[in-house]
């Protein structure tokens, strides 16, 4: 793995550090406030383009990065970006994926038409850079259980779960329920 220089990042949250790992998978980002007290506050999030940067609202994506950010500024904390677009799909297979939602198919659906498991993310680098932070003990922003398991078998003591839910609008209702009930993310709001 190859590991960037820290850097300053002043943003419309506040202000952290930003490191950038490179590994097989490609480029992921540690975005640092601190005080690192453990447990740390830590949001891993998988890159989300329609969500995080156009604003989409067929997910929570774009949502729960800003309460992470938001929250970490005010707490301290961690949030790995992981370059995981479309859960490990990629934005092309992603956008493919979307144009069979649009013709009646769930996001699980639509993954499996195009010959992909339901979500083919891989948390290894985040264990991996929360080796490299020195973290071992973690308070995790998350509302699927995968991650908290995935942690855990790289050593990393998830010794809290922070919800991490939005309020669901009528384009991500249905996605919403799907993650509930065919992925087992932990949602109360659908």
């Amino acid at each position: 793995m190859e590991i960037s220089r820290e850097a300053f990042l002043p943003t419309v949250y506040g202000d952290f550090r930003i490191r950038v790992f490179k590994d097989g998978d490609g480029e992921h980002v540690a975005i640092i406030k601190e005080p690192l007290n453990e447990p740390v506050l830590l949001r891993i999030h998988s890159e989300c383009f329609t969500g995080d940067v156009l604003g989409s609202l067929r997910c929570d994506c774009g949502y729960q990065l800003e309460i992470a950010l938001e929250r970490i500024s005010q707490e301290g904390g961690v949030l790995i970006y992981l370059r995981q677009e479309g859960r490990g799909i990629g934005l092309f297979n992603k956008i493919n994926a979307y144009s069979l939602q649009d013709e009646g198919f769930d996001t699980v659906q639509a993954n499996h038409q195009l010959g992909f498991e339901a979500d083919v993310r891989r948390y290894e680098i985040a264990g991996k850079i929360l080796k490299f932070l020195g973290i071992k003990r973690v308070r995790l922003m998350t509302n699927n259980p995968k991650k908290i398991a995935d942690l855990g078998e790289f050593g990393i003591e998830v010794v809290e779960r922070v919800a991490l839910e939005v309020e669901p609008n009528p384009h991500n209702i249905n996605y919403l329920r799907t993650k509930k009930l065919k992925l087992g993310h932990l949602l109360t709001k659908v």
